[in-house]
């Protein structure tokens, strides 16, 4: 065996999906919390090349955990250590918007780079930078789109209509909809607070009796799909659903979105929960075969 995948409890399906993609094994993560809130991490005898699969939502418990992991397995025998991190945590914060703030993109991208050799990751929320090279100086830092396994959750029969929220989501949408050749829209969105949106989707009106499905990268507290969707049931849509890559939103935030009129949300298994169970297994196997990581 000269490669495996190494996966915290909480990621053990979609780690074991990958595994099975890739045809390796996949090791389990051992981790145990003491009553003063730390960690112990243990993991088995590695071989050479270590894939550490975790998901960094809810990340400050789970940086450090991963720290240790990494740390522990190149004392297990690890020559090479690679870092699935399908969803990379406090990529938003890339300035200090104000006096006193810590760049945390920054912090992080650094503080992840000197725990391995390369890292993989999918659709982080990148604002003003072009790579994610520019975040993990000195390591192979490589980000990868989840549109093709959107894609192929999306149900093209009803020939929906799909819509970005605001211009940050079009390279999503078009992405996602290339294939299909559908028609999208883009909405303009203003941002007045974590939950204080204001948006307008131009030529909504196209929306009138067609399934629409909005198309982005995050659902966070789900404030701008519901602005959206609130803009598109007055435009006539006959359906409303959503196809996201990460969802990070409470299941009262969840069950709110439903409440306002849409009917199906899924997102990718980038993170746990009711609504993430489109695989993305195969895309990142494409690239961990082309990076010649396994």
């Amino acid at each position: 065996m000269t490669s495996a995948i190494f996966a915290f409890p909480e990621c053990s399906e979609p780690a074991a999906r990958l595994a099975d993609a890739l045809g390796i094994a996949r090791l389990d993560v051992t981790l145990r919390r003491f009553p003063d809130g730390e960690s112990l991490v243990r993991v088995t005898p590695s071989p050479p090349t270590a894939l550490l699969y975790r998901s960094l939502d809810r990340p400050n418990e789970k940086i450090v955990e991963l720290l240790l992991a990494a740390s522990a397995l190149r004392d297990a025998g690890a020559e090479r250590l690679v870092l699935i991190v399908p969803y990379l945590a406090y990529m938003r914060q890339d300035a200090a918007f104000h006096e006193g703030e810590a760049v945390s993109q920054r912090v992080v991208g650094r503080l992840l780079a000197g725990a391995c050799d390369a890292l993989i990751t999918i659709d982080p929320h990148l604002h003003r930078i072009a790579s994610l090279a520019e975040v993990m100086p000195g390591i192979e830092a490589v980000s990868i789109s989840a549109a093709p396994a959107l894609s192929a959750a999306l149900d093209t029969a009803s020939n929906p209509l799909l819509v970005g929220p605001d211009d940050e989501s079009r390279q999503w949408v078009e992405a996602v909809a290339g294939p299909a050749g559908l028609e999208f829209l883009l909405g303009e969105k203003r941002r007045n607070g974590d939950r204080d949106v204001e948006l307008d989707i131009p030529h909504a009106g196209r929306a009138a009796g067609r399934h629409v499905v909005l198309v982005d990268d995050l659902i966070s507290s789900g404030t701008t799909l519901k602005a959206a969707a609130r803009l598109l049931r007055a435009a006539g849509a006959r359906s409303i659903g959503v196809l996201a890559t990460h969802c990070l939103a409470s299941e009262p935030d969840i069950a709110q979105l439903r409440a306002d009129g849409i009917s199906t949300i899924r997102a990718t298994d980038t993170t746990t929960g009711r609504v993430a169970d489109i695989p993305t297994a195969a895309v990142l196997a494409q690239e961990i075969r082309r990076r010649g990581w396994c």
